[in-house]
């Protein structure tokens, strides 16, 4: 079913939530989406006509099993374009998210799935997000936060957990991308900064914020 790039956006971010707590309210809604609760109530309405959603008294509401099929498309669509932008239009990381929020209202499958083929079927986006397939699937990795990383231990970038154009761009400037390769040299008690060798040369700190967003695996 085709729906308003309105309520795409209503899915997407109640799915987003909801993997996080389970229970989404009217008011992390209303403050994800930067909108009023009233016009989160109406659209909220309309999701449980088209029988979207599931709502219990007192908790919230949270995508049923038709909602969370249409909002994973929707993902799906998002994470393939910024790759597209990334990988054949070589735009930069932190360029593609708002160019990305309009083409993923394109509600063709047919051009989805040749752009999936295309792209060699990606397992993630340019920031890291697991890609779902055609059939909604997300594949898994397991990953852990820079900071848990113990002293002397070579891991591999595989996600950023923030992707504001801030984040990116430092990111860039430190020479951190997806794939980059780093050991953690020595961490500050003071303020529980990190020393970083990347690629066997390069010596960087970052401060624990900023390696708390950066999800790693094993090499």
């Amino acid at each position: 079913m085709k729906y308003s790039a309105s309520k795409e956006n209503y899915l997407k971010e109640i799915f987003h939530l909801q993997s996080q707590q389970n229970m989404v309210t009217t008011n992390a809604l209303a403050a994800a989406l930067h909108t009023k609760a009233a016009s989160v109530t109406d659209m909220l309405k309309k999701l449980k006509t088209q029988k979207l959603l599931l709502y219990e008294k007192y908790k919230g509401f949270k995508l049923n099993n038709e909602g969370k099929k249409a909002a994973v498309q929707i993902i799906r669509k998002h994470r393939l374009w910024e790759f597209f932008l990334v990988e054949k239009l070589q735009f930069g990381w932190d360029e593609v998210h708002e160019m990305a929020e309009e083409l993923e209202h394109i509600s063709s499958k047919k051009l989805i799935d040749r752009l999936d083929s295309f792209l060699d079927f990606p397992k993630t986006d340019p920031h890291g997000d697991p890609i779902p397939d055609c059939n909604g699937k997300f594949s898994e990795r397991r990953q852990l936060a820079l900071r848990e990383v113990p002293i002397n231990k070579i891991v591999q970038v595989s996600a950023i957990t923030e992707q504001t154009s801030a984040m990116l761009e430092l990111l860039q400037h430190k020479n951190i991308r997806i794939g980059t390769k780093l050991e953690v040299k020595k961490k500050f008690p003071f303020d529980n900064s990190l020393e970083l060798k990347i690629k066997n040369h390069l010596i960087i700190t970052i401060s624990e914020q900023v390696a708390e967003k950066i999800l790693v695996h094993d090499d």
